[in-house]
C-alpha cells in the first residue's frame, strides 16, 4: 500500500497509529516523541492521502472521513507536521508542492472583481460569527503579547499601540489610510486616542456595514470614514498608511503595484506601517486545502519576496520587526473561544463548517508555532528621515499609550 509506505517514510519522530477503513490497523514509530492516532474511514479518504495528502486530510476531517482517535485533532495535526519538519517526506506531496509552485502566480492573480470575491469567500460569512471566537474589537490579526500573560484584549489593544506607535502619530489631525480596515477597529482606535482623521478602505460588504455603524456610535463619523474600495483605486496623498492583515491577499503579481500606491499616497514626508505574515523557508506555495476552503488567492511571503518590490518603488525601509509565537498565541485564544461557543456557531451554520474552522485554527497555530510562518511589521517612508534614527520614540510613545489606558481602565 502505498500510504502505508509514505508513512513509513514520514513518521520519524513520536508514534503515529492508524486504522484503514478494511479495519487494519499499523503503527507508525520513530524516535521518543508525541503520540497520536487516527482513523481513515473510508476508500476516498484513503486514496486522497495517498495521492494529494495535504488537500485530503482536512477535507477528510471536514466530512468525517478521517477521525482522530485517542488524541484531539490538534495532537494528531502537531505529530504530522513536526515530522514534516524534521525532514519526514510523503512523494506524493513532494510532487504537489512543485506543481503548486509552477503555477503559483496564475492562482495568485488578483485584479480587483476577484479580490472582493476572494474576500467575500471568507469575510461576508455570517456577522456573528466572529463576534464569537474574536475580542470585543473584533481584531482578526495578530495581537501583542509583551509578557504572555495578557488576556486576548489586552494583547489586541497592545497591538493597536505598538502599530501607532510606528506610525509616529505626534499630533493630532494627521490623515492616516487604513488599507484593510476590518471590522474598523484599528481606524477608531487611532482617530479616538491618537487624534488622526482616518479612511478605511475594504473589498467586504459586511465589514464595511459593521465599521461605519461602530464609528457612528462611537460619534466619530466626522473623523473616520469607511469606503468599499479597492486599494488601487486610491488617489488622494495623506500622512500615513496602515495595513495590518491585508498584505497576505495581495498576491505575488501584485506586490510592486502596492507599494507604489503607498508611495504615491505617502506625502513627502509620510510614514507606512504594513503588518502581515511570512514564512522563513523562502518562496512557496500556499496549503492547497487553506486556499480552497479558507484564503482563495491568499498567500504569505517570504520577506525575500516582498523587499523587491520595496526597492524598486524607491521607498525607504526603516524598520522591520519580526513577531516570534505572538500569532500562535492568539490563535490558542481564538481556538479556546470558538470551542466555547461551538453550539452557538453550529446553530448559525452547520456541523461541516464548524469541522472547517476548527481544522483551520488549529493547523494555522501549529504552523505559527512549529511550522516556520511568523508576523512581520515594515515601516516605510519616502525620506530617511522621515522618523528619528533610533527606536526610541517609538518605545515612548508605546509607554505613554499604555499609561494612558492605565489610568483610564
Amino acid at each position: 500500500m502505498l500510504f502505508h509506505l509514505a508513512l513509513k517514510r514520514l513518521i520519524r519522530h513520536g508514534t503515529l497509529r492508524v486504522r484503514y477503513p478494511d479495519g487494519t490497523q499499523q503503527t507508525y514509530q520513530g524516535a521518543p516523541g508525541p503520540d497520536a492516532g487516527m482513523h481513515i474511514a473510508t476508500p476516498r479518504a484513503l486514496r486522497g492521502m495517498t495521492f494529494n495528502p495535504a488537500l485530503a486530510l482536512g477535507e477528510g476531517y471536514m466530512d468525517d472521513e478521517i477521525r482522530p482517535e485517542g488524541c484531539s485533532l490538534y495532537e494528531l495535526l502537531e505529530l504530522l507536521l513536526l515530522n514534516l519538519m524534521a525532514g519526514g517526506t510523503h512523494p506524493a506531496e513532494r510532487a504537489m508542492e512543485v506543481w503548486r509552485k509552477l503555477r503559483r502566480r496564475i492562482d495568485q492573480l488578483n485584479p480587483a472583481h476577484r479580490a472582493q470575491r476572494n474576500v467575500a469567500h471568507h469575510y461576508d460569512l455570517n456577522g456573528r460569527l466572529y463576534s464569537l471566537f474574536l475580542d470585543r474589537d473584533r481584531q482578526y490579526s495578530c495581537a501583542y503579547f509583551p509578557t504572555g500573560k495578557e488576556t486576548l484584549e489586552d494583547a489586541q489593544a497592545a497591538k493597536k499601540r505598538h502599530i501607532a506607535a510606528k506610525l509616529k502619530l505626534d499630533r493630532p489631525g494627521l490623515e492616516v489610510l487604513d488599507i484593510g480596515s476590518g471590522w474598523g477597529g484599528t481606524a477608531i482606535t487611532l482617530a479616538q486616542e491618537y487624534g488622526a482623521r482616518v479612511t478605511g478602505i475594504t473589498l467586504s460588504t459586511e465589514q464595511l456595514a459593521v465599521a461605519r455603524a461602530r464609528a457612528a456610535e462611537a460619534g466619530l463619523a466626522d473623523r473616520v470614514t469607511f469606503e468599499l474600495m479597492d486599494y488601487r483605486a486610491w488617489t488622494r496623498p495623506v500622512d500615513r498608511v496602515v495595513s495590518v492583515g491585508m498584505f497576505e491577499h495581495v498576491g505575488i503579481d501584485h506586490y510592486r503595484r502596492f507599494f507604489r500606491v503607498i508611495r504615491d499616497a505617502l506625502k513627502e514626508d509620510g510614514v507606512a506601517l504594513i503588518h502581515a505574515i511570512g514564512r522563513y523557508e523562502g518562496p512557496a506555495s500556499t496549503n492547497p486545502w487553506l486556499a480552497k476552503y479558507i484564503f482563495p488567492g491568499g498567500y504569505s511571503p517570504a520577506l525575500s519576496e516582498v523587499l523587491p518590490a520595496v526597492e524598486k518603488n524607491l521607498l525607504h525601509v526603516t524598520d522591520i520587526e519580526i513577531l516570534r509565537m505572538h500569532y500562535a498565541e492568539t490563535i490558542a485564544h481564538w481556538r479556546a473561544r470558538f470551542a466555547g461557543n461551538r453550539d452557538a456557531i453550529a446553530s448559525l451554520l452547520d456541523e461541516r463548517f464548524c469541522r472547517m474552522f476548527e481544522f483551520y485554527l488549529a493547523g494555522c497555530e501549529l504552523t505559527f508555532r512549529h511550522g516556520g510562518h511568523f508576523v512581520w511589521q515594515m515601516q516605510v517612508a519616502r525620506k530617511p528621515d522621515a522618523v528619528p534614527l533610533t527606536r526610541d520614540y517609538m518605545f515612548e510613545a508605546e509607554r505613554q499609550a499604555a499609561e494612558r489606558a492605565r489610568q483610564s481602565a
